[in-house]
């Protein structure tokens, strides 16, 4: 520790106080996955549905990060790794405060999903979107393999750099066979089952 910094934790409230506020628990459920694999989709109804049903909840999309918080980030390996930490630290926060996360972030590599849940910890719920990457490049929602395929976009996951499938997941969304619909609702039933106090 600095000897500048003078962390005033001890004297805040609780997360077990703001958890019984929101009546709920709450965890990180990090969306791993190729771009276009569905994890932002899922995401969003899965937000609406526990908001819906009362939950307090709060995405973490690697995209909208990288507008603000992590503006200033390539993706080099070094930016890539630099972009994790800052998200995982960031869901930590929300997680103290007693809010839901649910974080879209490719995380292409095993070493920097390993990062994010050291850093969040046992509440770090690592959820694979599996669809297949020709899947994911005729799906094509954003353009971007087209545009890496161009050589628009360097360092492009599936393209240039590889997407280490995750070795042992919490939980497997096998999107790449099922419906929105049906990827959702096996999501939120894992949730619904970890968050409930």
């Amino acid at each position: 520790m600095r000897p500048n910094i003078h962390p005033i934790t001890e004297r805040m409230l609780t997360r077990q106080d703001r958890e019984s506020l929101l009546g709920q628990k709450s965890a990180c459920f990090w969306l791993t996955g190729l771009s276009g694999s569905g994890k932002s989709t899922i995401a969003l109804a899965a937000e609406h549905s526990l908001y819906n049903a009362g939950y307090l909840v709060q995405i973490l999309d690697g995209d909208n990060l990288r507008f603000g918080l992590n503006s200033n980030l390539g993706f080099s390996e070094e930016d890539r790794q630099e972009n994790i930490r800052r998200a995982a630290e960031v869901a930590k926060l929300y997680i103290q405060t007693g809010i839901i996360v649910i974080g879209c972030f490719v995380s292409p590599t095993i070493a920097l999903r390993h990062l994010a849940r050291q850093i969040i910890g046992t509440d770090f719920h690592e959820i694979y979107i599996n669809a297949s990457l020709e899947i994911c490049e005729n799906r094509d929602v954003k353009g971007l393999y087209q545009k890496a395929r161009a050589g628009e976009i360097k360092d492009f996951t599936g393209i240039h750099q590889p997407f280490e499938m995750p070795e042992h997941p919490d939980y497997v969304i096998e999107s790449g066979i099922q419906n929105p619909e049906e990827s959702t609702a096996g999501f939120l039933a894992y949730v619904l089952d970890r968050i409930k106090t």
